[in-house]
């Protein structure tokens, strides 16, 4: 298309030479209408005169070097102006986002390909994109990632950062995939994933301090089982579902069956974090001293951001002491006696003994029975498990405490596990209750979804949960959190076609939850799932100052986009 343009540009007149001869060729001055007169110079003069410097004019007054270089960038410059057109039309989700296109994708996995050479540390097979991206576990929208990186160190997740924001491509991470909200789904129109679940170390332990240095892929069971086989009495007392890590624990601001003796995430438990930000930039929230006045909590920023403001590489755990633990399990007519018997043992001089405090519905005494983990058969009644703690004296007058009040409250039938095996053997009822909702009932899958609110609400809540469910056609059971007024529904469904009708019974959980004036989670975080619940839990105002967050520290939004951030045009109706 350039060659006949240079062809024009030659042949026109005043030009130095001409197509047909190649000898100069000057225009011909038209007869003068008097004597001394001169004519006009044509309009087109200066732009002819121009012309020369083109490097396509056979007057150019350059070297053939030169002449070349130019052509060169006139092609070049054209064609990445193409490019990026048909990336626009053919690829619009690229250019709408601001995030990279197809093109600019496969450079970045090239460039991490470069940086991490050794086997299996940069994929693309799709099997391991969808695993990646997606759980069978929640039901939320899920899209592959465009390629898997596995990290190894902070400085690994520097590089990886790096080449992303060179790139312009979002960035997920991914590790222990416990998530049931969509945090790890990948995004659209191509995500790396930082796999950090190889980074699982624990680098320091200070027993002397009661704290230690970990890596965020270490998973808190493993934690605690380090500590147990070094002789170290003591323990991490967070514990979310089997398989959490640090990174996700921190992202969640998680919490767990100890929650109502040792709190959740976002008491101080993580005492430091390292966190490598958006634009590769490494810090450290604070240092090792148990507390600190030294401006404001920066590790808290983190807490509970669900990776939308950095990755978290290390952390610095709070450890607690390891005490002696019995079981015991009380039996209740209905969920309201089982709710005010625990308000009053918290209430009690006795409280700081209960380390954990379970509920589980009749439904779900039933599932335990049904798929048979049990030793033996419960009878099927709303019931809660104890978990107490401390010497052997303190132990046998917090179980009289236990055994009376809930006497008080309605209870016919309690039991006080004596020894270590039979502990084990009635709190693994509480611990296999997913495993005995799908045990229960073969085929079917299962929505996991939770909501807290104040404990006095709790057995409304789950008056009002249950009898909707039940009108609704589903099945489900219920194991809650009930001193903290934190409860799991586990609601069953058997294909897609009954998929709408669960999420229309989770929106009204939700809601009612929210109108008790409770949270749309109490600890498996906000991720895709529950986002659109946060402007009217947290008000517009809480809402935009998160955002004007996230928008100082990740301006390009490379950072788990999508997730925790509600959508302006969500609204309670939808």
């Amino acid at each position: 298309m350039f060659r006949p343009l240079g062809r024009w540009l030659t042949t026109r007149p005043g030009n130095i030479r001409t197509l047909a001869t190649g000898r100069p060729s000057f225009p011909r001055r038209p007869p003068s209408s008097s004597p001394g007169s001169s004519a006009p110079p044509p309009p087109n003069a200066k732009i002819l005169a121009f012309a020369q410097y083109s490097p396509w004019s056979s007057s150019f007054p350059g070297s053939w070097r030169t002449r070349a270089l130019l052509q060169s960038a006139f092609y070049a410059v054209g064609i990445v102006l193409a490019t990026n057109y048909v990336d626009s039309v053919w690829f619009p989700a690229g250019a709408e986002t601001g995030y990279a296109s197809p093109r600019e994708i496969k450079v970045a996995i090239e460039k991490l390909k470069q940086a991490f050479p050794e086997e299996d540390r940069v994929s693309t097979d799709s099997n391991v994109l969808t695993e990646h991206g997606s759980s069978d576990n929640s039901y939320h929208p899920a899209s592959p990632h465009a390629v898997v990186v596995r990290a190894l160190s902070t400085e690994d997740v520097v590089t990886i950062v790096k080449i992303a924001t060179e790139c312009r491509m979002p960035m997920v991470v991914y590790s222990g995939a416990t998530s049931l909200e969509g945090h790890y789904s990948g995004v659209s129109p191509g995500s790396i994933c930082i796999d950090m679940s190889a980074m699982d170390k624990v680098l320091e332990i200070h027993e002397a301090d009661s704290d230690l240095i970990c890596q965020a892929g270490a998973q808190w069971e493993d934690i605690n089982q380090t500590l147990k086989d070094k002789g170290i009495p003591l323990f991490f007392p967070l514990d979310p579902g089997p398989g959490a890590t640090i990174g996700g624990m921190v992202g969640t601001g998680c919490s767990g069956t100890n929650a109502v003796r040792y709190g959740t995430a976002k008491a101080e438990w993580f005492l430091n974090l390292t966190v490598v930000l958006p634009n590769g930039e490494v810090i450290k929230t604070r240092r090792r001293a148990r507390k600190s006045s030294a401006g404001f909590d920066t590790t808290k920023l983190f807490i509970g951001a669900e990776g939308t403001l950095g990755i978290v590489t290390e952390a610095t755990l709070r450890l607690a002491p390891r005490l002696p633990t019995k079981v015991a399990m009380a039996q209740f007519g209905n969920v309201e006696q089982a709710v005010n018997a625990v308000q009053d043992i918290l209430n009690s001089p006795y409280g700081s003994h209960i380390q954990c405090v379970e509920l589980l519905d009749d439904h779900m005494m039933d599932a335990i029975n049904t798929a048979g983990v049990s030793t033996k058969l419960l009878p099927v009644r709303d019931t809660l498990f104890f978990k107490l703690q401390g010497d052997d004296p303190a132990i046998k007058l917090t179980a009289k405490t236990v055994q009376a009040i809930v006497k008080k409250h309605g209870s016919d039938r309690f039991e006080f596990a004596s020894t270590d095996q039979e502990a084990e053997d009635l709190w693994q009822n509480r611990k296999y209750a997913l495993t005995s909702t799908m045990g229960a009932h073969p085929g079917t899958r299962c929505w996991t979804t939770d909501v807290c609110v104040p404990v006095s609400k709790l057995p409304e809540l789950v008056y009002e949960t249950k009898k909707d469910l039940a009108e609704a056609g589903l099945r489900s059971t219920i194991v809650g959190h009930v001193g903290d007024g934190n409860f799991h529904a586990l609601i069953l469904f058997e294909n897609d076609d009954e998929l709408p009708k669960v999420t229309d019974a989770v929106h009204r959980l939700v809601h009612r939850a929210l109108d008790l004036d409770g949270t749309c989670t109490g600890e498996h975080g906000v991720g895709i799932g529950k986002k659109q619940y946060l402007s009217e839990e947290l008000g517009e105002g809480t809402v935009e100052l998160m955002r004007s967050i996230k928008n100082a520290v990740d301006p390009l939004n490379l950072l788990n986009p999508g997730k925790l951030y509600p959508d302006k045009s969500k609204s309670r109706t939808q």
